[in-house]
């Protein structure tokens, strides 16, 4: 005899079992890809996974994004302290619960934040600001008591920017956590947790694209076609994508770009380009590749008097930039942004609930989806240039 359950009844199901392991909750022994050092691939180990101390919460993760940041605490160019487990855009179920968490419970569907809101910090409280005193941007890997949730092989495995997705279990901050509606699905809404949000958020938050007007983003890849799709939204008549790569235009295209350049088609320097192809009226500009001479190169192509650049993709630590302070004399506004000026906690459950209304398409950001044991494969997908974004399920 079959036993046919609603998807209310499942969702009661899990919460009675997650809230009775919430009360019984001890170490979880699971699979993780972790880093021992850099330069190195991943290594699938077994660790164990504390559980949630005051304020805490442990999450089950039931897909993650692979995103450029991840790679660069590979290659060495963000810091990070070793052992470390990365990762920082996914979906996952609140497992248990600490002492004193009151925003979520367990069953519930999240998204892990790598910027949290503690609501109460100057930036949290600040109508314009987001970026929360409690976020980790420094490497320090660890919560915020000062410890670690994660060991393997009798060694402390370090946090990484407030969520260590690429494991089967971790542990977050409350402040690091927003509930979203559990009807979606998480291969897909996981990107929301990361590079979506950054660029759709450049466009329409940081930036404040008016409707009718004219575009220009530099880089295409996966936060490049976010910001795209943030200026479609909000109305912009002309979006014009900028890449040397030629293969990424047709999805720039298949998103909401009206043309595509690459800068080798000209011995001009682009900012000419781009003056003549518009009549000089280019009112919004975004760097979204994280090279000093592009964000100079987006700064010099946006409107002298009117025109704002925004900082979408992240610098090379340790680097100084310089530039011709005429260029922000005659009236630009220059602006950078983490996580695309968005509040998290506020904003991604909202993101999420416009997602289930059919306003953007996260499909087509999605290129592979792999088993989490392929994290490697991934990884060669991401610096071979084959996808934009690869999602790894569990």
């Amino acid at each position: 005899m079959k036993c046919l359950m609603s998807r209310h009844t499942v969702r009661e199901t899990l919460g009675t079992v997650f809230q009775r392991m919430s009360v019984e909750a001890g170490v979880i022994k699971c699979k993780a890809a972790v880093l021992w050092e850099q330069k190195q691939p991943f290594s699938i180990e077994e660790i164990e996974v504390a559980p949630p101390k005051t304020k805490e919460v442990r999450i089950k993760i039931l897909a993650t994004g692979i995103c450029r940041t991840d790679d660069h605490v590979i290659k060495g160019t963000m810091v990070s302290k070793f052992p470390v487990i990365v990762g920082h855009e996914a979906t996952g179920i609140v497992e248990s619960i600490g002492e004193g968490v009151t925003t979520v419970q367990p069953g519930d569907k999240v998204i892990p934040l790598f910027l949290p809101q503690c609501r109460e910090c100057n930036a949290c409280r600040n109508p314009d600001g987001n970026l929360c005193i409690r976020s980790d941007i420094t490497g320090r890997g660890v919560l915020a008591d000062g410890t670690t949730r994660f060991t393997c092989k009798g060694k402390p495995v370090y946090h990484f920017m407030n969520t260590s997705t690429f494991t089967e279990y971790t542990v977050v901050d409350e402040s690091s956590v927003a509930k979203i509606d559990d009807t979606a699905p998480p291969e897909k809404v996981c990107l929301i947790g990361c590079g979506f949000s950054t660029g759709y958020g450049a466009a329409v938050k940081t930036g404040k694209v008016k409707p009718g007007s004219t575009c220009v983003v530099f880089g295409l890849g996966g936060v490049g076609l976010s910001v795209i799709m943030g200026c479609k939204s909000a109305g912009a008549s002309r979006i014009i994508g900028i890449d040397l790569n030629k293969d990424k235009f047709e999805k720039a295209m298949a998103v909401g770009a009206t043309e595509c350049i690459s800068p080798k088609d000209s011995t001009k320097p682009i900012s000419e380009v781009l003056s003549e192809m518009t009549g000089n009226n280019v009112g919004y500009t975004f760097e979204v590749i994280g090279r000093l001479e592009t964000m100079i190169d987006a700064l010099a192509s946006c409107h002298m008097n009117y025109g704002t650049s925004v900082v979408v993709g992240a610098p090379p630590s340790a680097k100084m930039l310089t530039y011709d302070p005429m260029l922000l004399f005659t009236g630009r506004t220059w602006k950078g942004c983490v996580f695309g000026g968005l509040k998290s906690r506020d904003d991604v459950p909202k993101l999420v609930t416009e997602f289930l209304a059919k306003k953007f398409d996260l499909d087509q950001l999605i290129t592979h989806v792999l088993p989490f044991k392929k994290i490697n494969e991934g990884f060669e997908l991401l610096n071979s240039g084959q996808s934009i974004r690869t999602v790894l399920t569990f």
